[in-house]
């Protein structure tokens, strides 16, 4: 997953006015589907093909909402009904592969409310392009996210690095990645103390726990911790009798961890290490070929701080040149800056092996498929649902419209139109991934009767 996916520490691709089919998707997008509004009545159902390539009995498909359906549900989104037709490329879409990386998240929608039937004829239907549009455009009903009163956001990539290292230190592999702490602990907040400054008590529960409890006996100044609107847990450690914000990047790179945490690795490369703190995870590759799949399982929860505009702003390099390979070059010529740039972001995760070996574990909680997968705003799309991308390619800048999963989020990864979209595994993957910033559209698709929410 990836949690702290930052837009300034990648290059902006802008779209470009040759591409005349291009011009033409994202006019229609900029201009809102004008049918949809002045349709009465919703499309028809398409039948399943007569191929064979659907086996069992069709499980229900629910009632669309009609066409031009417009709801508001807060947080400055908006979400209308459209045609499946009125998504740009609809028809070329590859739906095999998507309907694969649907059911890969169906092992964790399938118990949910409203997704049983829809999981259950997912399972049932084989992974050949006629029968997996038929499915998506017979069992979902599309929505136009808008944001704010615009149908316009923006995509970013990301990817899952593969990073030399050695699981024992050596004369090369010398930068440690970290599991939890021993003395790290994470204390529920709620929502009503999320603009207090006042001082509360804590209390452990377990060795990385803890709640906030009048009888505790540790005290904790709630002005002292990186809270924002969103933040749910307060994460620190006990010193005397008081709960503290925990250590900080730079206190850690400077050995703040030193024999309290334990190790799953080390790292060649200080710079990739840190590009997999902003992924979220990992694979880390030994010379003698073993790989240790690394995943998402805490942070410190200090806030991201762009190191790229940072690094702008200092004259170090331009904004242009902030990509991940531009910041890997700078490091490799300025060693010496190293602490110093790092240390800007006190952002800190935290890892755990994996023992998947289908791919990384999104937060859904199944294994993402390249390019047929993304990290969302949970608050407000539906964690699991397809989602229609439309925006341009970050090195061909042609368009790039896709049926993905909402399959992951990340904590830099705000707003209704934004979406943070999967390339891969691997440098080839990661040279797209850093390179992405771009214009998009999106359209969630849900099963038929239901109707998107908005999650404070």
């Amino acid at each position: 997953m990836p949690p702290e996916a930052c837009p300034y520490d990648f290059q902006t691709a802008l779209f470009t006015d040759k591409d005349l089919m291009q011009k033409k998707l994202f006019r229609a997008a900029l201009l809102g589907i004008t049918a949809a509004l002045l349709a009465a009545c919703p499309s028809k159902s398409i039948k399943t093909p007569t191929d064979g390539v659907v086996i069992g009995p069709d499980r229900p498909t629910g009632t669309p909402h009609a066409l031009g359906t417009t709801i508001t549900p807060g947080g400055g989104a908006a979400y209308q009904v459209v045609r499946h037709g009125d998504l740009p490329q609809w028809s070329s879409q590859q739906f095999a592969q998507s309907l694969q990386s649907f059911k890969r998240g169906c092992e964790k929608l399938k118990n949910r409310a409203g997704w049983q039937d829809v999981c259950a004829q997912a399972a049932q239907t084989r992974n050949h392009h006629a029968a997996a549009q038929s499915f998506f455009e017979r069992y979902f009903t599309p929505w136009q996210v808008s944001g704010n009163g615009s149908q316009a956001g923006t995509v970013t990539g990301y990817y899952i690095p593969l990073m030399n290292g050695d699981v024992k230190q050596t004369g090369k592999a010398r930068f440690p990645i970290y599991g939890i702490p021993d003395d790290f602990v994470s204390v529920s907040l709620p929502a009503s103390l999320r603009n207090s400054k006042s001082t509360v008590r804590i209390r452990a529960t377990g060795k990385n726990s803890g709640v906030i409890d009048k009888a505790g006996s540790h005290t904790a100044d709630l002005s002292k911790f990186p809270i924002t609107a969103r933040t749910t847990s307060l994460k620190g450690r006990f010193e005397g009798s008081r709960f503290v914000p925990y250590y900080t990047r730079a206190q850690i790179n400077g050995g703040a961890l030193n024999g309290k945490a334990p190790i799953l690795g080390y790292a060649d490369d200080p710079v990739e290490l840190f590009f997999m703190h902003i992924q979220g995870s990992g694979t880390l590759q030994t010379p003698s070929g073993q790989k240790v799949a690394l995943g998402y399982a805490d942070k410190n929860e200090y806030p991201y701080v762009s190191i790229g505009r940072y690094m702008a702003n200092k004259g170090y390099l331009t904004l242009g040149q902030t990509t991940m390979q531009g910041i890997k070059a700078y490091m490799q010529q300025n060693p010496q800056k190293l602490a110093e740039v790092l240390g800007q972001n006190p952002s800190y995760v935290f890892f755990h092996k994996l023992e998947n070996t289908d791919g990384a574990i999104g937060a859904l909680g199944t294994p993402l498929m390249g390019e047929y997968a993304g990290a969302i705003d949970r608050h407000y799309i539906t964690l699991g649902a397809p989602l229609f991308v439309a925006t341009a390619h970050p090195v061909t800048n042609k368009a790039l419209n896709r049926l993905i999963m909402a399959q992951d989020t990340g904590s830099a990864i705000k707003g209704a139109v934004r979406v943070d979209y999967f390339w891969g595994y691997g440098d080839e993957a990661g040279e797209v991934a850093g390179k992405q910033k771009t214009t998009g559209y999106v359209w969630q698709l849900l099963p038929n009767g239901m109707q998107p929410e908005y999650r404070p």
